[in-house]
């Protein structure tokens, strides 16, 4: 094979665009505007000399004929449809499921356009050549068309570059995508955040601790999405200092460990933060504080909404 493999071009099977098919000569007049009927009156006067300094007059009238043209209201009626047609938007699936007998409806985190739910129409047919490219954790090239809530696939391209998730390495992935879909807003765009997913998921199948890789998105993820605040600092803009105790505030930020804040707020050391902020894992205290600390903080900004994928991690670890 060439030195192309990794770009490999599938179109969707789906039928065409219905915005494509728009007819705008509707507006356009049928007949040509009927002519004026001119008199024997308006004959004579034609036929006459005329005043020079009447001529002057006569030629101003002339550019009035100009809003007559039937082609302004259709410029501005077709002008908006480039703004619902996406061309090959750097994007991964984070989660598909079926839809009606041959489709599959998809949850897809883009680059430019965040978080958009496209139907994939006739990817579940057995001749399909979409069938092998909407995979999850593959970087894909996609274009969709529509306005609505869910957009239409129209083509997935399959980029390449990237290792394949295996074993642990594939359900720390399934777990950040379920981050990905509990924190971020439909068609809410991160650069920076998409760009972490990336480098996320090339940790992951490069084999890097997992505790590592995971914690370093799940400050990225906050960060991004408006929860996080700087480690380094206290709610009173004193510095945090790595032999002192804190806490974490959800609402404010870190404070100084205290008897009378809530018991449910877990106690980490200063040295901790400072690590988390630089993002250095490599201490086991720190490993292990910055473990227990996002998973509170997760758990606050979630409502107490339980993570699947957590679970599966947890259940796999006690068998």
């Amino acid at each position: 094979m060439g030195t192309n493999d990794a770009w490999m071009t599938q179109s969707s099977d789906a039928d065409s665009d219905p915005l494509a098919d728009d007819n705008f000569s509707a507006d356009e007049p049928s007949a040509p505007a009927p002519k004026r009927r001119r008199t024997a009156s308006v004959s004579a006067k034609s036929a006459a000399p005329k005043d020079p300094k009447a001529d002057p007059k006569a030629a101003p009238k002339e550019p009035k004929a100009a809003p007559k043209e039937p082609k302004a209201p259709r410029l501005s009626r077709a002008a908006p449809r480039s703004d619902f047609r996406i061309a090959e938007q750097p994007s991964f699936v984070l989660h598909s499921y079926a839809y009606r007998e041959t489709s599959l409806v998809l949850d897809v985190f883009s680059r430019d356009h965040g978080r958009v739910a496209l139907v994939a129409k006739g990817a579940k047919r057995p001749h399909s050549a979409l069938r092998g490219v909407l995979q999850t954790f593959q970087p894909l090239g996609l274009s969709w068309t529509g306005k609505g809530e869910v957009r239409t696939l129209t083509q997935a391209e399959w980029v390449g570059g990237m290792l394949p998730l295996a074993g642990d390495a594939l359900l720390c992935g399934f777990y950040v995508n379920e981050l990905l879909v509990k924190f971020c807003a439909r068609e809410d765009a991160h650069p920076a955040l998409f760009n972490h997913y990336v480098l996320t998921l090339s940790r992951l199948a490069h084999g890097e601790p997992a505790l590592h890789v995971l914690r370093s998105f799940e400050r990225v993820l906050l960060r991004e999405t408006g929860y996080a605040m700087a480690l380094n600092k206290t709610i009173t803009r004193q510095p945090v200092l790595a032999d002192r105790k804190y806490v974490f505030d959800p609402e404010r930020g870190v404070r100084e460990a205290s008897d009378e804040l809530p018991s449910q707020w877990p106690v980490i050391a200063g040295q901790t933060l400072l690590d988390m902020e630089l993002d250095d894992y490599s201490r086991p205290q720190t490993a292990a504080q910055s473990k227990t600390l996002m998973r509170f903080l997760l758990n606050v900004y979630l409502g107490g909404t339980p993570l699947a994928t957590r679970q599966i991690l947890i259940d796999l670890q006690n068998l």
